[in-house]
Formats: structure tokens, sequence, C-alpha cells
């Protein structure tokens, strides 16, 4: 499945049209259908009052449909028109003509005070918005501006259906420019919209499903079009690597977690642990020799390396330590807890020198260390995988956090592009970037994840993925989801407060489980 663009549908809706030779008035009895089924499937009561809020637009010809479409079913909705009816055009003024000769009712608000409207709205179970649609991408006018308000103020006392995107969110960057309604599910058409997932789209939209109204999904391949993959499960079941019956601890590769200071010592425990609970065969924790007593007691089951240091620090002489032994590690993941230190951007030059075609992650403080040689990830060969929040993003491209959350696709896709590398730009809604110029989307996760350790538990899961064989990108689009994933359902069970990243760990056991990874 695809995260589409406002230019996307428009092609692909064209496409339909023109070459397939399906009318657009048809497509818009599909989509005014498909929400019906869904509303009559869902509805929260028998018989609800439903309203109708209607623009002059396409988003407004799917309201007229559905209004009628709901007469049809047996019940007696209410809808309103919210432009003059002389400023409907198109499709939508054939469906409105067909509603008018109907002799169905319509409230129009031209013609009627606000407060009219919002007695309306206040006796009503189920708010449908079919105001604006996907054209919007600034400031709502009036009387759109004062009728989403007016239905804001009804939250979490009414069911509010938007079709095919809350009106004044922006497809394609999830903006609101003042006002957007905040429904609570979306019914959208073919694909899901980018802007669902980017700024502040994910406040809005509610739960969301995406609906077939005769469009052909594969109308995006005829066209060529470049479009985000979105994260399913369907996608992580055939991404997580394949595990042999078998198979011994050989079989699933050797990762290497390399960090921890004086200072951050759970952040490579949290990685480690996280490693082996994803399935790795075997994974080594080197750490600085003063903290390797801490670590090893909390983690029997990892191989340790500690390793030489000054003031809780690794030195350089770690990497003489260190570099015999990495040809047996399969993967490597530099950074958790790794802290910042005088000498420590000679120390991961000096390390990347030695590795060899490990896969390769980098995380957490490395990032910083590596903020000013981006050359040294460039020349690896495309096997580096980097997984900034976007405070560690701003540093690397030299920009405000700001910037990087208004732009999260774009400065994603071109910084992997450009440095040739992996990155998993980390979020709300955590974007994916490939050398090739792909992106992902993943469109789970929430606030039980922000917490010290989480990050850490993600890396930990990416480098226990690359060691038993997945490709970088599979390895991203399956831990991300499956981290996302623990999150959300331990949250069911502890608050959204209260999970560690010890109990993160637990929930990916438990989505690893329900994954029913691939078996030879």
């Amino acid at each position: 499945m695809f995260a589409a663009g406002q230019r996307d549908m428009q092609l692909m809706d064209q496409y339909t049209i023109e070459r397939i030779g399906l009318p657009g008035v048809v497509l818009m009895e599909n989509a005014g259908a498909r929400v019906v089924e869904e509303i009559l499937e869902n509805a929260p009561c028998k018989n609800p009052r439903v309203i109708v809020l209607a623009g002059g637009g396409n988003n407004g010809g799917d309201g007229f449909v559905i209004a009628r479409r709901l007469f049809d079913a047996g019940l007696k909705p209410l809808l309103c028109l919210l432009v003059n009816p002389d400023r409907i055009k198109g499709d939508a003024k054939i469906h409105f003509d067909v509603y008018v000769n109907r002799g169905l009712p319509i409230f129009y608000l031209h013609e009627n005070p606000l407060q009219s409207l919002r007695e309306e709205v206040n006796q009503a179970d189920i708010v449908i918005d079919a105001i604006l649609g996907t054209g919007i991408n600034g400031p709502v006018w009036e009387p759109f501006h004062e009728v989403i308000t007016l239905v804001n103020e009804c939250e979490g006392e009414k069911c509010v259906v938007s079709v095919d995107i809350p009106s004044g969110v922006s497809s394609d960057t999830g903006k609101v420019v003042g006002v957007a309604i905040k429904a609570t599910k979306t019914i959208t058409f073919v694909f899901p919209k980018k802007g669902f997932f980017l700024n502040d789209g994910p406040k809005y939209i509610g739960e969301w499903i995406a609906v077939d109204i005769s469009v052909p999904p594969s109308i995006a391949d005829s066209l060529g079009l470049t479009m985000p993959k979105l994260i399913t499960e369907q996608l992580v079941h055939v991404a997580l690597p394949v595990r042999p019956r078998d198979g011994h601890k050989g079989t699933f590769g050797h990762a290497l977690i390399l960090g921890g200071s004086r200072h951050f010592v759970g952040a490579p425990i949290f990685a480690a642990k996280a490693a082996l609970s994803s399935g790795a065969g075997l994974v080594t924790l080197a750490v600085p020799e003063s903290i390797y007593p801490m670590a090893a007691a909390q983690n029997p089951e990892s191989l340790f390396l500690p390793l030489s240091e000054q003031d809780g620090h690794f030195t350089l002489k770690a990497i003489d330590d260190l570099s015999p032994r990495l040809d047996q590690f399969d993967s490597v993941a530099i950074g958790p807890g790794m802290g910042r230190f005088p000498e420590g951007e000679k120390f991961f030059k000096a390390l990347m020198s030695h590795l060899t075609n490990q896969s390769l992650v980098i995380d957490a403080d490395a990032l910083y260390l590596l903020r000013n040689d981006l050359d040294i990830v460039r020349q690896y060969g495309g096997n580096v995988i980097l997984t900034p929040h976007p405070g560690e993003m701003a540093r690397l491209v030299n920009k405000t956090v700001k910037e990087i959350e208004a732009d999260r696709l774009n400065i994603a896709g071109s910084f992997a592009k450009k440095h040739n590398v992996y990155l998993l730009l980390k979020g709300h809604r955590s974007i994916i970037a490939t050398p090739d110029g792909d992106l992902y989307i993943n469109p789970h996760g929430h606030d039980s994840l922000g917490k010290g350790g989480s990050g850490d538990v993600l890396t930990g899961m990416i480098t226990s993925f690359l060691a038993q064989g997945a490709s970088p990108i599979n390895a991203l689009v399956s831990a991300s989801f499956i981290h996302a994933r623990a999150g959300e359902e331990k949250a069911k069970s502890l608050s959204h407060y209260g999970v560690l990243p010890f109990d993160l760990i637990d929930g990916v056991r438990e989505q690893l489980k329900k994954t029913n990874c691939s078996i030879d």
C-alpha cells in the first residue's frame, strides 16, 4: 500500500476516467456508497441521527451521495449545504440535482443562522465531514472555518467521520493552518494520503481506512508514480529473516553492540537484550571496561568485550583491542550510550577504517561524532543504516528541528541518496529512506515510546535482523513496525505512561510470535 499525494490521486482518477472509461460521476457514486457501508457497519447506535456537512466541490458531491444512500438504507439524515447551490459544478452538480429531484431535505446555511446549524449538530450522533476534501493547502476560509470550529466543540461527544481527509488538513504535508476537523474516523479512497502521517495530520485523522471505489491501485505503476510505501503487517511478514527449523546459533548471526560510557550504562544493555530477543544467534557487547561488571550482571545472555577507556569513555587503544575480532561479526551497531568525549571523532573514524563489509547501524552519539565527516559513511559502500531522531537529524543537515519536522519525507529522501545510506528518521510516524530513493512510512507508534531507552531497543532489533541475513531495508521495515506495535500493545496493559525498555522488549517477543516469522 502507498501513501498518495493530491497530484497522485488526480492522475489516477484522470486515468480511470479517460483511459479505462469509468466516468467521474460513477466514481463519486462508488465513493459515497462505500462510506455508507462503513457507517452502517460501525454505527455507534441503532438508527443514529446523521448530519452530512457538504461543500460545493467533489468532496461535497460525495456527501450528496452519502446522504441519499443513507435515506435509502432507512435512516433520516440531514444534508447541510454550506455553500450557495449556484457554486456547485461538474459531477457534484449531477448528484446534487439527483438529491433535489428526489425531494430529500436540505439545510441551506446561507439561508439560516449558524446557531441553527449548531442545534442540528448537537442533536446528531454522527457528523459526516464532506466539506473540503484533499484540495486545501492553506487557511480555511469562511463559512467553513466557523463550521469546523463548531464541529470541533463537540469533540469526544460525536462520531465525526471525514470523507477522504479531514477538512483543513493538507493531503500532501499534513499541515493545518488555523483549523481542521478532528475526525473520529477517516474513510479515504484507494490509498491513504501522505498528510495522514506528516506534521499535524496524525492528530486529526483518527482511525482510518482506505476503501475501493473502482480506481485500480495498479494504475500507480502504469503511471510510474513514486509514492512512499506504507509499512503493513503483510510487508513485515515477508521482510522478516527466515528461520530454518534446523538452525543453530551460528545460523542466526553474530551481532556486535559497541557503546556505553560511565553515565550511560543502560543503553547498550537494552540494545543487546533486544538483539537477542529478536533472534540473533550471538550478541557481543563491547563496553568500556569500568562498566563491564554492571553490564554483565544485567545481561548474562550476551558475550562481552571490555575495552580500554579513560574517564569512562573509549580510547583509541580500544580500536587495537577490537580490530582483530571485527571479522567475527555479521552486523555492528555503534553508539548506544557511547556519550561524547574529546577523542570521539578520532575514535569513530579509526573504527570505520577497520570495518570491512559488515552491515552497520549508527545511532545516538555516534551520529554526533559523524556529523563533521559524512564522507566516511558515503564511502563505506551503501550498507550503512543511520537512525537519527529529529534533533540528531537537524545536526546532520545543519537545520533546526522545526525545519526537519516540516519536511520529513523530502529531507530524509535527499539525505539517503546524497550520502548512500539507509536512513530511519524517527518520530511519531517514522520515515525510512533508501539510497535508491525509495521511501517508507511507519503508520504505527505513539507516546508510549517517548522514553529513554526505546531507541536503543530499536537499534538492537535492526542489528539483530541484519545479523540474521536481512537486507538493510527489510531489517528497517521489520524492526520499526514491530517496535512500534510492541509499544502500542504494551501501553494497553501498562498505560501510555508506564512502558519501560524491558517491557518493550517483552512486547517485541509477543509481536514476533503474532507475526509468525517465516520458517524454511
